[in-house]
């Protein structure tokens, strides 16, 4: 934390950049208002960091903040910002002043070409050329932008969207900045990278800065001030240590603990007995898949994503994918699930049973009620509203069954997703940022989950930037650089001695 500032000393109207009152929100069709006469300021300047769990209100509480995106549903109370009330800000003034960083950039990403996307939010303010091409410049030197300046936007990494989408929204010169999960999807450089330009946009630039989060660890040392949305309402964290530790996901085992208490605490939560892992298998199995000498790009005049690529998973086991955005992870993950074809080389699979969950899980989506999105495949998987039933409740969703998918947090839906695809029984399971949006509870959900998967026989590939979860919940981690296996090793190995990938 820097220093002891006054961003969580509670301050005039006018020293605050947020100021929430009696705010109560309930979306159309719910039991129950997800945010209950909750109460809330942000003083101005301040580096706010938002956390709480899955499906507690955390993006619904930032878009009410930004009246174009606010959600439908009823609301009371009033809501301030910059010293105004927000019912009075013209969508001109909303756009100048409050800006608002998706956690996926694609999201907001609408022009073709970098420079255009720059200069969009100013042609539509009316802001003359003279003064926009000089706010385009500054704001591109700024970032570091001048090698890319003309790259068509589809051409650039995860890592540089997610900088663009900061830079077209701060060329604004917004006094307020909203990010919701904006680092969900980076790698753990362009994380660094992406964090330390946020840092300098508040502290040389006066912008107040609220981050929404799930995985505050890499955000500490830039806050000011942090707060936890819970049961409807925030309350401040006056103690930030404990944000920079993760705990863990599923219990050790082979630690000198008690085996057979491991495994009860490990079955109370959830996850099956025996999640013993099989490295001491007498004979490895044959692989679930194989790629031998791949070659894929996206043209015939594009560079290469994967070129003369080696891969194999096997049945049984959680294998990790790593390395930069736009290495080619989920351009692998496409081809083993056979959304594309090797341009050269060859894929075998053990089984044609297999199942893809993309980094974004609405594209799955297809029903109106979260019941009827894991029902939709029942005829052709065989299985009924029993087990429907039961995995609702596995991943925390039974009480939100009659609810759109697309009302359900993004971790919700995450869980949703792979819920529905699970129900299929697949025997190869590829999983494209899986613990994205999701806090402790929903991440030890998942990773006990995915040990059940494997100790029946699954294969589970996962290409991710989450470092953490590699560590605790993968047996295998292959490295993507270049557009090849840089490396494979058992996961314990992976991390042992490695400077830059470290949880």
């Amino acid at each position: 934390m820097r220093g002891e500032q006054a961003g969580c000393v509670a301050g005039t109207a006018h020293d605050l950049a947020i100021d929430v009152r009696g705010l109560v929100f309930t979306y159309p069709g719910a039991a129950s208002p997800v945010l209950d006469h909750l109460s809330w300021s942000v003083p101005a300047g301040s580096f706010a960091l938002l956390v709480g769990g899955t499906g507690s209100g955390k993006s619904t509480l930032l878009s009410l903040l930004k009246p174009e995106i606010s959600p439908a549903g009823e609301r009371l109370g009033e809501l301030r910002a910059l010293g105004e009330p927000l019912s009075g800000l013209s969508r001109e003034d909303s756009a100048a002043k409050i800006g608002y960083v998706f956690q996926n950039p694609d999201n907001q990403l609408v022009c073709d070409s970098v420079w255009h996307e720059m200069a969009f939010g100013l042609e539509n303010l009316g802001t003359p050329p003279g003064e926009m091409r000089r706010l385009v410049a500054e704001t591109s030197y700024f970032f570091g932008m001048e090698d890319w300046f003309r790259a068509e936007v589809d051409t650039l990494s995860g890592g540089r969207k997610q900088l663009l989408a900061l830079a077209s929204t701060l060329v604004m010169q917004p006094r307020l900045l909203l990010l919701d999960e904006p680092t969900a999807q980076l790698d753990p450089i362009a994380e660094r990278t992406f964090l330390h330009a946020l840092f300098r946009v508040n502290r040389e630039l006066g912008c107040t800065v609220v981050v929404a989060t799930h995985r505050p660890q890499a955000m500490v040392p830039y806050a000011t001030c942090a707060y936890e949305l819970s049961g409807g309402r925030v309350e401040e964290v006056r103690d930030l240590e404990p944000l920079t530790r993760w705990p863990r996901l599923l219990p050790p085992f082979g630690d000198g603990g008690d085996p057979a208490a491991d495994r009860g605490r490990l079955e109370a939560e959830g996850a099956p007995a025996d999640s013993g892992r099989p490295e001491a298998a007498a004979a490895a199995p044959e692989p679930a898949v194989r790629l031998s000498r791949a070659w894929f790009r996206y043209g015939r005049h594009a560079d290469w994503v994967l070129r003369n690529l080696d891969f194999e998973a096997r049945p049984g086991r959680i294998h990790a994918l790593v390395g930069g955005n736009g290495s080619g992870k989920s351009t692998l993950l496409s081809l083993m699930a056979g959304v594309t074809r090797p341009i050269r080389g060859s894929l075998v699979r053990a089984s044609d049973e297999r199942a893809l969950l993309p980094q974004d899980p609405r594209s799955v989506f297809a029903e109106e009620t979260v019941a009827d999105e894991l029902m939709e495949w029942s005829g052709m998987a065989g299985y009924g509203r029993r087990e429907v039933d039961a995995w609702l409740g596995r991943v925390g969703l039974s009480g939100l069954a009659h609810l759109h998918p697309h009302d359900l947090s993004g971790g919700q839906q995450q869980l949703l997703a792979l819920a529905k695809l699970l129900l299929t029984r697949p025997r190869l399971l590829l999983l494209d940022e899986p613990s994205k949006g999701l806090d402790l509870a929903a991440r030890r959900t998942l990773a006990a989950l995915l040990r059940e998967e494997a100790d029946r026989g699954v294969c589970i590939v996962a290409a991710t930037h989450d470092l953490d979860f590699v560590s605790q919940a993968t047996d295998d981690v292959s490295m993507v650089f270049d557009g090849e296996i840089a490396c494979t090793s058992p996961c314990d190995e992976f991390f042992t001695g490695n400077v830059y990938y470290r949880p």
